[in-house]
């Protein structure tokens, strides 16, 4: 199981240009199959075609990564940065544009379900809304898996590809709780692909958004600013400057 999902990484960051992030359950779990990886030759594998970045639990480290990931991307060298689910990443840092051409999901991201803490939530979840521990374990690990992947698409004219790289996200129980934004795209002609299959649709995918952009069905579902201050003229703010002059300050709008 680890050197096949090592061996999906390493094709998939062949076929894919620009910046990649794939997550892990936890950082032990992430430290763990990085060490066997090395021990195969999968990292060393991994760096013919991109740089390899790392997350860490010093943030300081982390932030340096995240850095030189971006520059490497610039670049056009490429880049596969290595994160954790509920780690600093995947809570507010975003991949857009070229930062983020796919996301790969190993595993579910269970909570520890030792922990004091979840145990006291999940005995009042019990008692006084009658939602069974399974029941929220599993929403709640998909609602994390959701978020890790959303990193990657952060506008309407943004595109990159979300891989779930375990055989348990096509179970409906599953399944059922990701966002309906991610669920449009899961077909079931998407569930349980071989690694071949699976690369001839990132391919083909990479291909159709290397086409160079229809302007006219960008406007179709795109506002001008007009439309937006028409709908919500708050969102617009005008600072008419001193001595004569005047200056138009524009607070961020987003497309809808």
């Amino acid at each position: 199981m680890i050197q096949f999902e090592g061996a999906i990484l390493v094709d998939i960051c062949s076929a894919i240009p620009d910046g990649i992030v794939a997550f892990f359950t936890s950082y032990s779990y992430m430290e763990t199959i990085l060490s066997e990886w090395d021990n195969m030759g999968l990292l060393q594998q991994l760096t013919k075609t991109k740089l390899v970045f790392i997350e860490t639990k010093d943030v300081v480290e982390t932030t340096l990564a995240l850095d030189n990931y971006r520059r490497a991307c610039d670049s056009g060298r490429g880049a596969v940065f290595l994160s954790v689910a509920r780690g600093k990443v995947s809570e507010g840092i975003n991949f857009d544009r070229h930062y983020g051409r796919a996301v790969i999901m190993f595993g579910v991201p269970f909570q520890y379900t030792l922990s004091h803490v979840l145990r006291a939530r999940l005995e009042y979840l019990q008692t006084h809304y009658q939602i069974r521990e399974q029941d929220f374990l599993n929403f709640d690990a998909l609602r994390q898996a959701a978020q890790c992947v959303g990193r990657v698409i952060r506008s309407k004219t943004d595109h990159g590809l979300m891989i779930f790289a375990d055989c348990r996200y096509s179970r409906h129980d599953k399944r059922s709780k990701l966002p309906k934004w991610i669920l449009q795209f899961l077909a079931e002609s998407m569930l349980n692909l071989s690694t071949d299959m699976a690369l001839g649709h990132i391919k083909q995918f990479v291909r159709l958004m290397g086409q160079p952009v229809d302007q006219k069905a960008l406007q179709s579902v795109l506002l001008t600013i007009e439309e937006v201050e028409k709908m919500n003229p708050q969102q617009l703010e005008r600072v008419v400057a001193g001595d004569g002059g005047a200056m138009l300050t524009e607070m961020p709008v987003t497309s809808v």
